[in-house]
């Protein structure tokens, strides 16, 4: 089973509530962590450091969680958070830096309950990869909005060349590969509803 590295820093109140919460979604299905080990392809020893908080997970990690959790990385997210709101001011809006690559997530409409849609504003450094083997929910709709730079997107194996102003409308359906090709990084918004 492949490890996937795992960047080391002090963890935040954010993190330490995500690490519980992914203590308790384990615990709820009463799956070992060798159960889990097994379902996400993730050793049982970073696995075990993840839940006790002391390390950040990186996106590729969260994508195979959620993977085995089958959830929106977005729905894990927002379940860390605060009781929903109406009106989310941009300091109220959930934002995640993923260690390893630098991506940088903002939640402008999360996930809440009464609503089928959230939208995610993402920046991806130049020459980042971010790459998920399947997604957490199969069939979800996306809709991303290109607002800067460049943006490589392959959806199960068919490449797509986003430039500033394009969208991009798909169900997401199998693996998928974020690049920023650079000189500039890829800022874009994606617009997500639940089957």
């Amino acid at each position: 089973m492949g490890n996937i590295p795992v960047m080391e820093q002090t963890p935040d109140p954010f993190d330490q509530r995500l690490a519980a919460r992914l203590a308790s979604l384990r615990l709820e299905r009463g799956w070992t962590l060798e159960t889990l080990a097994d379902r996400s392809g993730i050793s049982r020893a970073t696995l075990s450091r993840l839940e006790r908080g002391e390390t950040s997970p990186t996106a590729a990690l969260l994508g195979r969680l959620c993977t085995a959790y089958e959830r929106p990385m977005s729905r894990l997210l927002a379940e860390v958070e605060a009781d929903p709101q109406q009106f989310i001011p941009r300091e109220s809006q959930p934002v995640w830096t993923d260690p390893e690559t630098g991506f940088h997530r903002r939640g402008v409409s999360p996930p809440a309950s009464g609503y089928m849609t959230e939208m995610v504003e993402g920046t991806l450094p130049p020459g980042a990869v971010i790459a998920y083997q399947a997604p957490p929910v199969a069939g979800l709709e996306h809709h991303l909005w290109m607002l800067a730079g460049r943006l490589e997107l392959a959806l199960d194996g068919m490449p797509h060349a986003l430039s500033a102003g394009d969208t991009l409308r798909y169900r997401l359906t199998g693996g998928s590969r974020f690049h920023c090709p650079g000189p500039d990084a890829a800022h874009y918004v994606i617009a997500i509803t639940r089957p």
